[in-house]
């Protein structure tokens, strides 16, 4: 067996790049950028009003000159007006051009109406409430570097620079497969010796979150059928997740399975808890990667986010984040394990502090669905309360 982080290191030595593809503005959001993004023109492109009011020539305005008669109306949206007499003003509305010859804007609180005339009230400073062309960004400049995840802020960028299709990294072909002749489909009745699949709906739902579309099989434990359908399977997608069948029971056919038809396995069970058996390994005549996890529910849900997450970041080009949480009681680790312990995470002071989840072992989903995320303990560490621990978070609002 090998350390956690020796088969991390592996996993990530085996990361891929599967290209870049275009995709519409609506469906790049939670994608990875694949381009670069500059400004198409300056920001703000003209100078433009900031304020309801009225547009003077500020060169105008003295101590005998405080009223000024209307000459027009500046819309936003509309084309720049021109202020031909410095005695008058242009009405001017908020985002609209500044007319030419104006270099001031006065709003409309700042000011007394009476007929065609406005008299200004207020102190007045030159310049005031206007927006300067390119005074946020210059044409040319760069507003987004390629690698970046695509947020609802990032998708404001693109339409404002006026990228209808935008340039994403290309994401993996998914295959999600259990294995195991106790399982049977969600919408079944169970009998006394079978469970319902979980672990498949489990693994969609996660790649998800990544914009991925999984597939979703199932193969019964017996070996030719495990042996075509991999076999299958391995021709048509970049990446299998299976669940089942990878640890030493008379029934685990997949790691013979995966030997016969050419997955080379690069490491085959870790000294950590939950996810010992862990299995890993690559299709090199079709560069598809098998990371296949044991069956427990919480094994193979923790093993996704502790390998198939940071092998997928680095094949977009994207970091993995790393966090910390301040423990709320002791702990102790007396095994030769890696621990990864399910825990729930609170704001205290400032600080995200976590306290540890009762467990029945790696087949409790109960235990799963009230984590935020799990904290890795070293073998034979002893955590004392209020130190800070590495944390693996599991929930989005994480």
């Amino acid at each position: 067996m090998i350390t956690f982080d020796e088969a991390l290191q592996n996993v990530l030595e085996h990361s891929q790049n599967y290209g870049d593809e275009m995709v519409e503005l609506v469906d790049s959001h939670g994608r990875i950028l694949a381009e670069t993004i500059e400004a198409d023109r300056d920001f703000p492109p003209f100078d433009r009003s900031t304020k309801d009011g009225i547009a003077i020539r500020f060169g105008a305005l003295n101590s005998q000159n405080q009223s000024f008669t209307i000459s027009g109306i500046a819309q936003a949206g509309s084309p720049q007006l021109v202020l031909t007499d410095e005695n008058s003003c242009i009405e001017v509305m908020t985002g609209a051009m500044v007319p030419k010859n104006a270099d001031t804007v006065v709003m409309y609180e700042h000011t007394t109406k009476n007929g065609e005339t406005f008299t200004i009230d207020e102190f007045v400073k030159q310049g005031q409430n206007i927006h300067y062309q390119s005074s946020d960004v210059h044409k040319g400049e760069v507003l987004l570097q390629s690698g970046i995840k695509i947020t609802a802020a990032e998708i404001g960028v693109l339409a404002t620079v006026g990228k209808a299709k935008v340039s994403v990294k290309k994401l993996p072909k998914v295959a999600v497969i259990s294995t195991g002749n106790e399982l049977v489909n969600v919408d079944k009745t169970p009998l006394p010796f079978q469970i319902r699949k979980s672990n498949s709906y489990s693994l969609i739902s996660l790649l998800e979150n990544e914009k991925i579309k999984g597939d979703i099989h199932h193969v019964l434990d017996e070996p030719s059928a495990i042996k075509q359908t991999l076999k299958n399977l391995l021709k048509d997608y970049d990446v299998l997740l299976l669940s089942g069948g990878v640890s030493k029971g008379k029934y685990d056919f997949l790691p013979e399975a995966f030997d016969s038809l050419g997955v080379e396995k690069v490491f085959h069970r870790v000294l950590q808890r939950p996810g010992k058996p862990f299995w890993f390994g690559k299709q090199k005549q079709y560069e598809t990667t098998v990371f296949s996890f044991p069956g427990n529910p919480v094994s193979t849900f923790v093993n996704y986010h502790l390998y198939f997450k940071p092998w997928l970041n680095k094949t977009l080009g994207t970091d993995t984040m790393q966090f910390d949480v301040f423990l709320d009681e002791p702990y102790r680790n007396s095994t030769d394990l890696t621990l990864f312990v399910g825990v729930k995470v609170k704001m205290m002071e400032g600080k995200l502090v976590a306290n540890t989840i009762s467990s029945t072992g790696s087949g409790d989903l109960l235990a799963l669905a009230k984590a935020d995320g799990f904290i890795k303990v070293l073998p034979k560490e002893e955590i004392a309360r209020g130190k800070i621990v590495p944390f693996i978070p599991t929930r989005n609002r994480m």
